[in-house]
């Protein structure tokens, strides 16, 4: 029988490289796969569907589902998964010494309905008492124009929230003083260049998000991987050989990392950093699944329903197909 093919999307990361340079197959599967980076990609798939399979935002497709109006199913591979206690940028002369002090201040962002977004305002409210409503809430490029939300916003109306018109920048705001606080997943350009006016909120961000995760379980989880639903329902078999093929590709790039003879060639500190993930994360530091990452997935569930973005609070079981 010939394989069926799927068009995928996703991004080059180590972890998806073998199934795009074809060392790993998708049983029954001929993937014709494209590379793009998440920023290009999700709104392709999200206001076109243009592909079979794709990498997707995690709170895009949650909060999808919880208002039953969700074009994929979902495999629980978790591509990307990141802490963002990095990503909270603060103005030195705003008077914002601890997150508690964010109440009251103007905050920018690019997306307010980002997985980034959504997983910094939890961890705020969780650990510290500061909800969303706290804050003025400016949107808009970092350095480039305004991005529309992936997906349509109907939040509550207790939260206020501005759009940058044509020529307003995040960056340039918080360099003008019209923001006290900067949201991003990319590093400003301003801190880079180690202006004395901004500065991490976390400046030891790495012992925080260390901290963080001993307490509360959670290694937050940002994007995964969806398939379109109707091309699921003609052939289900496909979420268990997409699921196998990227546990394997998964592995692949894992590997090499417990290569100790070319570590300590090429990149001695790095077997360091291995044995410290495993420590603190244990052995499968990327895990696949729903029950590795049931604390991620849970947390993000309740918090892309707290802040507005979801009629109810979906659970990990209602968003990912039987793959285990």
């Amino acid at each position: 029988m010939a394989a069926l093919t799927l068009r995928l999307a996703c991004n080059d990361y180590d972890r998806t490289r073998a199934l795009i340079d074809g060392r790993v197959k998708a049983d029954g599967i001929d993937l014709d796969i494209s590379v793009l980076k998440p920023r290009e990609l999700f709104p392709r798939m999200l206001d076109h569907q243009e592909f079979d399979v794709a990498e997707l935002s995690l709170s895009s497709y949650a909060a999808l589902v919880a208002r039953d109006a969700s074009p994929f199913v979902a495999i629980p591979v978790t591509l990307s998964k990141l802490f963002r206690h990095d990503a909270i940028y603060v103005r030195k002369d705003a008077g914002i010494a601890r997150p508690e002090d964010l109440k009251g201040k103007r905050v920018g962002t690019t997306q307010f309905a980002a997985t980034a977004s959504i997983t910094i305002k939890g961890l705020l409210s969780d650990e510290f008492g500061v909800q969303p409503a706290d804050m003025r809430w400016f949107i808009g490029g970092l350095n480039t124009p305004t991005e529309k939300p992936l997906i349509p916003l109907n939040l509550p109306q207790d939260v206020s929230l501005e759009f940058l018109g044509p020529g307003r920048t995040l960056e340039a705001m918080l360099a003008a003083g019209e923001l006290d606080a900067l949201f991003s997943i990319l590093i400003p350009q301003m801190f880079l260049d180690g202006s004395s006016e901004i500065a991490r909120l976390f400046p030891d961000f790495k012992t925080a998000e260390q901290d963080y995760f001993r307490r509360t379980g959670i290694f937050p989880v940002m994007h995964i991987v969806a398939i379109k639903k109707e091309v699921y329902r003609e052939n289900p078999w496909i979420a268990k050989s997409l699921y196998r093929a990227f546990c394997e590709a998964r592995d692949l790039a894992v590997q090499p990392l417990y290569d100790t003879d070319a570590l300590l060639v090429a990149l001695p500190w790095l077997i360091d950093h291995i044995e410290e993930n495993c420590r603190l994360f244990g052995k499968d530091f990327w895990a696949y699944g729903v029950e590795p990452n049931r604390p991620a997935f849970e947390a993000l569930c309740r918090w892309v329903y707290e802040q507005g973005l979801a009629p109810r609070r979906v659970t990990p079981e209602e968003l990912f197909v039987a793959v285990e």
